[in-house]
């Protein structure tokens, strides 16, 4: 078995024409889109996400169970069916689209679309880690923060917080993985301007699967130590 879960890193060293290996300007310019559009995604679903995932790790009720079946959906949807569909509703021709585009954001083929696409990519994943870490924390010490007379902000940035961070950071690095590889929506969305991923898949198609694995092995670079660091972490710590 773990031979099998290794094919892909032999690949890796083994296949592709390293001897020429090389990135070209538009390599570079994707890579910095990623990296860029990936943080500004990680850091926006970090302030939208956290909010709702408490409220999931505190509300098991029916009504919680609504709000996850939500939250559950755009993440089992396909993604290339999701890109469609968020073309549609924030395309220039869509109402929304339209009125978003009046105060000059323009959501598709731009950076905002590129960052809208890794949010919606990675945005459930965050959710439903966040309150897996979140419904772990013992509710009894937020109820004895109260009682001294802390707020609920308080509770949570003094009590929550802390008690959670490992969790929450364990999170963020599957999110960050999520939005950097999404490729189903940001072809549709935000082909422009190309990220990695899109700009894995034209090479590809122009050049060849061996001339690619110069920017392939910068795409792992790039995706993988955060989350192999704080797994890894968090096992010595456990």
């Amino acid at each position: 078995m773990l031979a099998f879960l290794c094919v892909p890193l032999f690949a890796l060293l083994t296949g592709g024409d390293w001897r020429a290996a090389s990135l070209d300007a538009q390599d570079l310019r994707a890579v910095a889109t990623s990296l860029a559009g990936g943080a500004l995604s990680v850091g926006l679903i970090a302030v939208m996400g956290t909010p709702l995932a408490l409220y999931l790790a505190r509300n098991a009720g029916r009504r919680g169970a609504l709000v996850e079946a939500l939250v559950l959906i755009p993440m089992m949807m396909p993604t290339l069916a999701l890109g469609i569909l968020l073309a549609s509703f924030y395309g220039p021709a869509a109402p929304a689209g339209g009125a978003f585009a009046r105060f000059g954001l323009v959501l598709t083929n731009s950076p905002a679309a590129f960052v809208l696409a890794g949010v919606y990519a990675a945005l459930p994943t965050y959710i439903m880690a966040a309150r897996a870490a979140l419904v772990e924390v013992p509710e009894e010490l937020e109820q004895i923060a109260r009682t001294l007379g802390d707020g609920p902000g308080r509770v949570f940035w003094r009590v929550t917080l802390p008690l959670a961070r490992r969790g929450l950071a364990g999170a963020l690095a599957l999110c960050w993985v999520r939005a950097l590889g999404e490729l189903g929506i940001v072809l549709i969305l935000a082909y422009f301007p190309a990220g990695m991923p899109v700009r894995l898949w034209v090479d590809m198609q122009d050049l060849g699967i061996q001339a690619v694995f110069p920017l392939v092995a910068v795409f792992l670079l790039a995706a993988l130590p955060l989350p192999l660091w704080l797994g890894l972490r968090a096992r010595r710590r456990g």
